[in-house]
């Protein structure tokens, strides 16, 4: 295989394991982004660690929630009023662009109030242990209330849902990619 060939194949290669390695979090899990049933979300953040690369897809009924990214002293006082993002299609997919801490409140009147909100450490990302070929993942988050990084700009979302793949349609991408990069590696061997 010529040069060129090869380069390509292992950057494609490389792009194809970075996809592999995010992790694609629903908030709340079944229950969604609701006040309905009580969802801890403090409690559901603490069993998760977040990377730069992973997606976070809040799922709501746009009827009666919305979602506002918003400062630590916004979330601490449930203010809604001055957010950095505002997101309202009910199927919201963010992807975690940097680390640092990420805030997020719903912000119909008196939802943030019964526990409606949620904050998110993001490390950086996952990447190769050069030693023993396997993935080497970061610290664990800052627990809840430490001093938080200033996360001043809104992370970038996805489409809405009408044009956005569901999160099925993602794992399935992601497992062909990833069998896709094995069938190319396996071709280095020949």
């Amino acid at each position: 295989m010529p040069l060129a060939k090869k380069l390509l194949a292992l950057l494609l290669l490389t792009a194809l394991y970075r996809v592999a390695l995010c992790a694609f979090h629903k908030i709340g899990d079944s229950a969604g982004w609701t006040t309905i049933g009580n969802v801890n979300y403090n409690k559901w953040v603490s069993t998760k660690n977040f990377h730069v690369g992973d997606i976070i897809i809040f799922k709501y009924n746009n009827q009666f929630h919305n979602l506002k990214q918003v400062t630590h002293q916004d979330f601490q006082s449930c203010n809604a009023t001055s957010s950095m993002a505002v997101y309202t299609t009910g199927s919201d997919s963010i992807t975690l662009k940097r680390p640092g801490h990420y805030y997020f409140l719903c912000g119909f009147p008196g939802h943030c109030q019964a526990g409606q909100k949620v904050a998110i450490v993001v490390n950086p990302a996952k990447s190769l242990r050069s030693s023993t070929g396997g993935v080497s993942v970061s610290p664990s988050p800052a627990p809840y209330g430490s001093s938080p990084s200033a996360a001043s700009s809104p992370i970038v979302p996805h489409p809405p849902k009408s044009s956005a793949p569901s999160l099925s349609s993602l794992m399935l991408i992601r497992s062909t990619l990833v069998s896709f990069g094995a069938l190319l590696v396996a071709g280095f061997a020949y």
